[in-house]
């Protein structure tokens, strides 16, 4: 997996760093605030990520979680069980988005 994050994200880490560096050490701080394992601080963002509608966020977080060794499986049951929180239109779109990142 590549280090180079895409699109609008990355052209804001280019021109402004100083901006950057304050978000990931809010992102380190946070995840290191709990006993989550990573496992399931990366299934919690994606479900996160699920729950407000990001298309870019699931998709960011599935290439990590599968990055990571999480199964397919779990990733997919994410969105799965979005349908009782989030209703089912949002669950189907969500499960599309995982399956588009190979």
């Amino acid at each position: 997996m590549s280090n180079t994050i895409p699109g609008a994200a990355g052209e804001l880490t280019q021109n402004f760093p100083e901006i950057w560096e304050a978000y990931s050490a809010l992102g380190k701080a946070t995840a290191e605030a709990g006993p989550l394992t990573d496992r399931e601080k990366r299934l919690v963002k994606l479900a996160l990520a699920v729950g407000i509608g990001s298309e870019g966020a699931v998709h960011s977080h599935t290439r990590r979680a599968r990055a990571e060794g999480i199964e397919d499986a779990a990733v997919k049951q994410v969105a799965l069980l979005a349908i009782g929180s989030c209703g089912l239109p949002r669950a189907v779109a969500a499960k599309t988005w995982i399956e588009d990142i190979k």
